[in-house]
């Protein structure tokens, strides 16, 4: 297809195919203008990184230049299709103002210097802070799209070396809630099912998952199931008017931050009509008792009444879900990012647990992530998790990680979880920590009230160090800056979230004297210092693959085992899913079958939390409630978000994404076609809140909440009345006319609210008080795509 054909139509021909039937291929290619596959020099082995679906593609390389990208026909996940980001977004690694140099700051600006200088000042103050103060002066905040043997280096020189326990990722805005869900139910992270559950599933639920604009390809093998024989029926629960919204049987649109008390009024009808696998329940899970007796006070009337929807609608999907035969169930940003993440996401799994729906062709949970490598994040140590779902409360685990790593237990911090990034920066604002390390991420533009977070990275006392491959928001506030290689300039594995590993291999150089994160990252290990207890290196891999080998043997016998694999046995054919060990040579496409779970509590890597207060829940109690390690239903009643609406901000704001663009558009903002369809920030209002306030599409409206404002056309929708959304990917950085310091008028995330949930941490991005004032007429629509939720 042409370039003007995907933006147009951003999922392409239909591939139609029936129950049980192999999904057909079918290869997507998009090349530089003029050329053709034949003028190829070579094509090298990748998958995506502008999505968390794990597409596998060639990347097309011509006189040492990236010059295209081609789908792999072979590979499991994709089939040979890709998504409009995967076609185009490769643009960006040309983009003339890529960081090629060191920078520092001199005289309040940055300055091009070497390597050494750089490197010489972040090392100078690491050691002077460790003197003064001790690990806890130094925190590191990553991203969701390095490689696992990057994250794993990092959470060795964090954990093992430094000793500190300030390290997290920004997959804490996209999946911590899913790790969190995971954890509560069955005491471990890992995704329970499969992409090819779609193949087989007679029921689709879909719980704050756009996934048509999110994860665009497993959209497309949705569309082609529901246009083969027998298609599966389709629950969507969205408070837009979503492509999956306009496919589904049923679209429930609740009130934003009423997710509990929806699935609660779900389950009470399931339960009540006894479409519950009792046997199931018997022989693999606890605490089922306790959840009935929840759900008995949120009779689809009530949960109507909270979640203003209709509670017919409310029993209808109930009717879905409690008789199909082959259910599967996918969540995101809806659930995550909204008032009480975890305990909605778990009632998901309860769901699945009573229906005894695991394990089985068409029957699985997919607790989704946001980006590429957030899976790697969680796996390998490099955000708020220990590496291979080690227990943080299990001094055995802290133990056979000290083996691993040949260092002391007792130089592992585990006198308290990790710090999540929200109190990270509470701690930079109160003084404690000194020296932040931010790689491949833009807080500046994504995190929540960015008036504070800029007070605080812009503080004297806080030495802030970006790595990252364009001078972002975040860059331009740094005292040191330096400058990364990305995806198709080195070489390393990523996860994606039905845990497929792919191998993604260097293609080009990288510009000037940029260098691959885990080059970085071990340079700052040899230059500290770090040691082993005998005195050998602490980091003895020189490259990723001898990396990836020392990873392998830090997952061997855990959840996530990948000893069966090697960089060849990942080159060329299909990705492979985890656990692959002797046991499952090639992989294991479904975990739980035989309903065992990595739950026993010598084994799992968590003890759950309370779902509303957050509290630990002690070993002695888990292993009380959960001798033998099953499956754990939690139940949960439904709290009013801390923000409502009022008389003065009488509407409810969200923020999410948009098709085109992934996170603050670092990349995709310097990719042509993906910057014209979605070139900037809107706003988008209901027909119903237009008509009362007088408003048309393109009127420049002024977005306020008790935090700050922004400015962005209307876009008139079918989005529940009451209800604002504004995409948080625009910052003040504009890829076509350069930097704006004074333009911060069009971040969404000037006015969200600092609060997060009480399990997973993760921030509420969903639930802010709002008003929306006329500004100025319209000089023309707005800037909103044309398709998909913005139609």
């Amino acid at each position: 297809m042409t370039a003007k054909d995907r933006i147009a139509e951003p999922w392409g021909t239909r591939t139609p195919y029936g129950p049980g039937e192999q999904w057909p291929q079918r290869t997507d290619i998009h090349l530089q203008e003029g050329l053709s596959a034949e003028d190829v020099d070579r094509w090298v082995q990748s998958a995506s990184i502008l999505h968390s679906n794990g597409d596998a593609m060639d990347i097309a390389v011509k006189d040492d230049r990236i010059v295209g990208v081609r789908g792999r026909e072979a590979d499991r996940v994709n089939h040979g299709r890709l998504g409009v980001k995967d076609l185009y977004g490769w643009q960006a690694n040309a983009s003339p103002d890529r960081l090629t140099r060191p920078l520092v700051r001199e005289g309040g600006r940055l300055v091009e210097t070497d390597w050494d200088t750089a490197m010489g000042r972040i090392v100078e103050r690491t050691q002077q802070l460790l003197a003064d103060q001790g690990p806890s002066a130094v925190g590191f905040y990553t991203t969701g799209q390095l490689f696992a043997e990057e994250y794993y280096t990092l959470g060795i020189v964090a954990h093992g070396g430094i000793g500190t326990n300030h390290v997290d990722g920004n997959t804490r805005l996209c999946t911590a809630t899913a790790a969190e869900a995971l954890k509560e139910s069955f005491a471990s992270d890992g995704q329970p099912g499969s992409y090819t559950d779609i193949d087989h599933a007679d029921a689709i639920c879909l719980y704050g998952h756009n996934v048509a604009e999110t994860q665009s390809v497993l959209w497309m093998r949705m569309l082609d199931r529901l246009e083969g024989p027998n298609p599966p029926k389709l629950v969507c629960v969205d408070p837009r008017p979503t492509e999956v919204a306009r496919h589904a049987t049923v679209h429930l649109a609740p009130l934003p931050g009423t997710n509990v008390a929806l699935m609660n009024g779900l389950l009470h009808e399931i339960i009540a009509h006894d479409w519950v696998d009792h046997a199931y329940l018997e022989a693999h899970a606890v605490g089922f008792d306790e959840l009935a007796t929840r759900v008995k006070d949120y009779p689809p009337e009530v949960a109507a009444h909270i979640c203003d929807v209709p509670a017919e609608q409310i029993r209808e999907a109930a009717a879905i879900i409690g008789q199909a035969d082959r259910l599967l169930s996918t969540v995101l940003q809806g659930f995550y990012q909204s008032n009480q993440a975890t305990a909605a996401s778990v009632q998901v799994n309860n769901i699945h647990i009573v229906r005894g729906m695991l394990g089985k062709p068409g029957c699985g949970v997919l607790q989704m992530n946001g980006q590429p490598t957030a899976q790697n994040t969680r796996e390998c140590g490099g955000d708020g998790d220990l590496p291979a779902f080690r227990n943080w409360s299990n001094d055995e685990h802290i133990k056979d990680l000290a083996r691993v790593w040949n260092v002391d237990p007792m130089e592992i911090p585990h006198y308290s979880p990790p710090t999540h990034v929200m109190q990270m920066m509470r701690y930079a604002e109160d003084g404690s920590i000194k020296l932040l390390w931010i790689s491949g991420t833009n807080p500046a533009v994504s995190l929540p009230e960015l008036p504070r977070v800029r007070s605080i990275l812009t503080q004297e006392r806080l030495f802030v160090v970006v790595q990252d491959i364009f001078l972002s928001e975040t860059a331009q506030l740094a005292d040191v800056v330096l400058p990364a290689a990305t995806w198709g300039e080195k070489t390393g594995t990523f996860t994606n979230v039905d845990r497929t590993v792919h191998l993604s291999e260097k293609a080009v150089d990288p510009p000037g004297e940029a260098k691959a994160d885990l080059e970085i990252f071990i340079d700052y290990a040899h230059r500290l210092g770090l040691k082993d207890k005998d005195g050998a290196p602490l980091v003895k891999w020189h490259d990723a693959e001898s990396a990836f080998e020392a990873w392998k043997e830090c997952t061997r016998g855990r959840p996530c085992d990948y000893t069966g694999m090697t960089y060849e046995k990942l080159r060329g054919g299909s990705g492979i899913q985890w656990p692959c060990n002797d046991e499952h040579p090639d992989g294991t496409e479904r975990l739980y079958e035989d309903g065992k779970f990595f739950s026993a509590p010598e084994y799992c890597e968590s003890y759950g939390r309370d779902l509303i207060t957050g509290a630990p829940v002690e070993p002695t109690e888990y292993k009380a409630l959960n001798p033998t390690g099953k499956a754990v239903i939690k139940a949960a009643g439904y709290m009013p978000p801390h923000e409502i609406p009022s008389e003065d901000f009488p509407f409810i704001l969200i923020t999410g994404r948009t098709l085109y663009h992934f996170h603050t558009r670092t990349k995709t903002g310097r990719a042509p076609e993906l910057q014209a369809a979605a070139p900037d920030v809107w706003v988008e209002v209901s027909e119903h809140d237009a008509a009362a306030q007088g408003l048309a599409e393109g009127d420049l409206l002024e977005v306020s909440s008790p935090r700050g404002s922004l400015r962005a056309k209307a876009r008139i929708t079918a989005i529940r009345s009451g209800v604002v959304f504004v995409p948080f990917h625009y910052g003040y950085w504009d890829t076509e006319g350069g930097h704006a310091p004074d333009d911060v008028g069009r971040a969404a995330n000037e006015l969200t609210i600092t609060d997060w949930d009480a399990c997973s941490k993760q921030p509420i991005f969903k639930t802010a008080a709002a008003r929306i004032e006329k500004v100025a007429d319209a000089d023309g629509p707005s800037p909103a795509p044309r398709i998909g939720a913005t139609r």
